[in-house]
């Protein structure tokens, strides 16, 4: 999400596309619980994001798939999304595949969570009870945040818990400084690769 356009959707729109968000966490927990591999993951993620990249062109050059998904999707969409960006659904899922590819099976399942169980939690917290703001963000919601991605790091499986509350961190601060790069691209990639150099300088 980008900072300064955090309010051009209505609260109800807000939680809608938060639900997304968590909806979302069927990625890393499928890649852990399935028991899939790089490449087995991979294979599935990649025509979804295709498939998802797809409709976000097809939305942005008017196609007719456009005009069939509109009153489902433009009360969740951002304004800069509709101006000619790419939805925050093309970005997670291309950072997904990015992610898996990239990193360990924890470090990649941890770092995605964190993005999705944390940024529905700032959105939420921020925008209903964020009275101490900095810019456009709240101390409320970067705290929502933060405790949101310090479960995901107590829970997370084959994580060391020191090498999560580091990404948790990372992620947290990642999240708060994002302006002009959507923070579902950035969260997970820069908490995902502080916890890869950690687990090599620490574990190996």
């Amino acid at each position: 999400m980008r900072p300064q356009e955090q309010n051009q959707i209505s609260f109800k729109g807000e939680i809608l596309r938060k639900l997304t968000h968590l909806s979302a966490l069927v990625i890393p927990c499928g890649y852990y619980l399935l028991g899939l591999d790089k490449g087995t993951a991979l294979a599935i993620m990649i025509p979804i994001t295709l498939a998802m990249v797809i409709v976000d062109i097809g939305r942005l050059r008017n196609w007719r798939i456009w005009f069939l998904l509109k009153p489902f999707l433009a009360p969740i969409i951002r304004e800069h999304e509709m101006k000619g960006d790419f939805t925050g659904a093309s970005y997670i899922l291309a950072t997904s595949c990015f992610a898996i590819a990239m990193f360990s099976k924890p470090v990649a399942v941890a770092s995605l969570a964190f993005i999705m169980a944390g940024d529905p939690s700032a959105a939420i917290i921020g925008r209903k009870w964020g009275k101490h703001r900095y810019g456009s963000k709240s101390f409320e919601g970067s705290l929502a945040f933060l405790l949101s991605a310090l479960i995901v790091a107590w829970i997370a499986p084959g994580l060391p818990l020191e090498v999560g509350i580091v990404g948790a961190l990372v992620a947290t601060v990642t999240e708060a400084v994002s302006s002009g790069v959507d923070d579902n691209a950035s969260v997970p990639l820069v908490s995902g690769l502080a916890m890869h150099l950690l687990v090599r300088l620490i574990y190996l």
